[in-house]
């Protein structure tokens, strides 16, 4: 997997240089297809009939005990809202306050692991990811999130597969960077866990992100509280056994399904709060900021702030643009996974000498796109996560059907009578800053707006101040000139920028996530420096001959 060595290279008069060289392998998890008549095929749908036919009892663990209580609640599939799926057990203030206690019990021991102990724990855990345990996590993201099965394998199975093979490897070449040294004494750069507890809350529609959210600052010794989204209980005690059996000692991750407002109290009125690591709504993690900031005084140390919230992600079209490329990736990337990626694109600006030509085949496409339950593997689509997502997006479909300035193209019905089913929709609006083009919808509609060709210039700037979001973006062109001048103005509009491909789809080590603005705090998981945010570095300093003179030398 991974080979680092340390040679000592420089001398510099009395300095030594240590420097690391560093030969990485890790490679992202292949994809598999899932064509009908294939084994992999065959393994997925017989874990999708085992997981439909059955229902999951899900205990809080803290400090490796399953803990039942009086707050038992049902989840069910979103296509099927009638059918059950787990039993879940939800955890109150006490039994919190409890996994804040086990957490720090076990933290002495796993911070003082070696980290090449720690890092071998997740990497076998990404092996059974994607061998042992694939085709039942597959039905789960599935079954519970909503996901095609395409969906659920680059989420649940490759995405957290490479999250913890990238990231061990990402913290092994962190360590293995040492400070300069010199004959009369030594330094070293040690990569400690942080003191007290991260609390780590994770959102419905990525499975991989809660096991990164818990997973990445355990494997750099830190001790975890993990409170999964209500919609993705299940997927999320699935990966949390597969830590444990992977190696993941008791008590270092405790998983407590919660209310969000138990959690957030007890979290943040614990002394012992590090740090929480976060990915949800812009006002869930802004009401934890401002819990934290008024229990400041009582910390032992500042916990640190990591969140990744919304976006609204556009897609910018110049003239000189690919007109299938355009179609094909703004299709895709609106009403894939039912526009539930935090990267969706949810607004286009179109060019009005291209919008006859690219209104047609978006139309042509988007009447292809077939809605249904997730095991119907034709399924393009499936339904929103659950009711109070179906009803916010019907608000806006209300709203668009109403609004003179607004006309529905495609879509724009829904219904939840057996699943919250919303058809994919295209609108178009004269006003460009109308809430269709501004606020986060999180479903299957895109708003395109017309823009007068000779107004690019001004159309870059519209897009770079229309929305509070800085998530991700993406123009189409072929003119390089363009490209460069875009690229640059729209600097601050996305953390995540993509040139002639769709807004979503970032892959672990290949294109580091997350936004800035109201998107979150931007510290890019995939990335090496997202390590730096689960330690508390400390520097040593070792002085090897003994100090005889309390003078100067300018003192004689």
């Amino acid at each position: 997997m991974l080979s680092t060595r340390l040679s000592l290279l420089k001398h510099v008069g009395r300095v030594r240089c240590l420097s690391a060289q560093v030969h990485t392998a890790c490679a992202n998890e292949p994809m598999k297809d899932y064509v009908k008549g294939t084994p992999e095929r065959k393994g997925v749908e017989e874990a999708l009939d085992k997981m439909w036919n059955s229902v999951e009892e899900i205990p809080c663990v803290i400090g490796g005990q399953n803990v039942e209580s009086e707050d038992v609640r049902w989840e069910t599939s979103p296509f099927d809202h009638g059918h059950r799926l787990s039993r879940v057990h939800h955890a109150n203030k006490a039994m919190l306050n409890k996994a804040i206690d086990a957490a720090l019990a076990a933290r002495k021991e796993w911070e003082a692991r070696p980290l090449e102990e720690r890092v071998k724990i997740f990497n076998k855990a990404a092996d059974l990811i994607a061998g042992k345990y694939r085709y039942e996590l597959l039905a789960a993201g599935m079954l519970v999130q909503g996901k095609t099965v395409w969906q659920a394998e680059i989420d649940i199975v490759t995405e957290l597969a490479d999250f913890y093979r990238f990231h061990a490897q990402y913290a092994l070449d962190l360590a293995a960077w040492q400070p300069l040294s010199t004959e009369v004494s030594s330094n070293k750069f040690v990569m400690r866990g942080m003191e007290g507890f991260v609390a780590a809350v994770s959102p419905f529609n990525f499975a991989a992100i809660g096991g990164n959210l818990a997973g990445t600052p355990a494997m750099m010794g830190n001790v975890v509280l993990w409170k999964p989204s209500r919609s993705c209980i299940q997927p999320s005690y699935r990966i949390f056994n597969i830590l444990r059996e992977a190696g993941v000692p008791d008590g270092v991750i405790n998983f407590v399904p919660s209310t969000g407002p138990d959690f957030g109290d007890a979290i943040t009125s614990s002394p012992h709060l590090a740090a929480v690591n976060f990915t949800g709504s812009n006002a869930t993690f802004s009401g934890i900021w401002k819990q934290v900031a008024q229990n400041l005084d009582k910390y032992i140390t500042y916990p640190r702030l990591v969140g990744e919230t919304g976006g609204k992600n556009y897609h910018l079209i110049h003239k000189s643009a690919d007109i299938d490329t355009v179609v094909n990736c703004s299709v895709r990337s609106a009403f894939e996974y039912g526009g539930q990626k935090c990267s969706a694109c949810s607004r286009i600006y179109v060019p009005d000498s291209m919008w006859p030509t690219v209104k047609e085949k978006m139309l042509e496409t988007t009447k292809q796109l077939k809605l249904g339950p997730t095991n119907d593997f034709t399924s393009f689509l499936s339904a929103v996560i659950d009711g109070k997502s179906f009803d916010n997006i019907k608000t806006y479909l209300d709203y668009a059907k109403s609004n003179p300035n607004v006309t529905v193209l495609a879509g724009g019905n829904c219904d939840k009578s057996k699943g919250y089913f919303v058809e994919p929709t295209i609108v178009e609006t004269s006003d460009p800053h109308d809430k269709l083009m501004t606020e986060e919808i999180f479903g299957p509609v895109v708003a395109v707006y017309v823009y007068p060709e000779n107004k690019y210039d001004e159309t870059i700037q519209l897009v770079n101040g229309t929305s509070e979001y800085g998530l991700t973006g993406a123009i189409f062109a072929r003119d390089q000139g363009v490209i460069d001048t875009t690229q640059s103005a729209l600097r601050d509009s996305a953390g995540n920028f993509y040139i002639n491909d769709k807004c979503t789809g970032a892959v672990v080590g290949q294109q580091p996530f997350g936004g800035a603005r109201g998107s979150g705090t931007n510290d890019k998981a995939g990335a090496p420096s997202y390590i730096l945010r689960w330690v508390s570095p400390q520097t040593v300093k070792e002085t090897h001959n003994p100090i005889t003179d309390w003078r100067y030398p300018h003192m004689s």
